[in-house]
């Protein structure tokens, strides 16, 4: 039994060193009573290499009994220099025949969603993500967290 132990771990180490290095991940819980519009969900997260290419993933966790095929959002980017931009954006948690992406159990369905693939940050500081709800009604019911992570891209700048 010993004699796998050695191999299984080197053999998971090598693998695990192939993907790319989460720099920052955050995880917000949302409250059972829903995701409110004024429920803003921030990750702030420092940039110190403006020559580096980066990947940005949204990972939601949702109840298998969530009403919408997707989530609409409301982001907003917060740069160093004070500067704030704004885009609404899709996330599709279901595709058009109501089966639901990612992996789902019966209390919870999980995805990583890549909103930003192969960007670069062009100033040094502290970056401010903020994310609305921006559905159809005040309060929706089943989202129940999102989380934020930033990893170093494969392709150069």
């Amino acid at each position: 039994m010993t004699k796998y132990i050695f191999p299984v771990l080197l053999a998971s180490l090598v693998f695990s060193a192939c993907g790319p290095a989460s720099l920052f991940e955050e995880t917000h819980q949302i409250p059972e009573s829903g995701w409110a519009y004024q429920d803003t969900i921030n990750f702030t997260f420092p940039i110190a290499d403006t020559a580096q290419v980066y990947d940005l993933f949204l990972a939601i966790k949702h109840s298998p009994e969530f009403n919408a095929q997707n989530l609409y959002t409301r982001i907003f980017t917060g740069f160093p220099s004070g500067e704030r931009l704004s885009k609404v954006l899709s996330l599709e948690l279901a595709d058009k025949t109501g089966i639901w992406a990612g992996k789902c159990g019966s209390k919870s369905c999980t995805l990583e969603i890549p909103i930003q693939s192969n960007v670069f940050f062009n100033q040094t500081g502290d970056y401010t993500l903020t994310l609305e709800q921006y559905m159809r009604q005040d309060s929706i019911q089943g989202i129940q967290s999102i989380g934020l992570r930033l990893s170093k891209a494969i392709k150069e700048k």
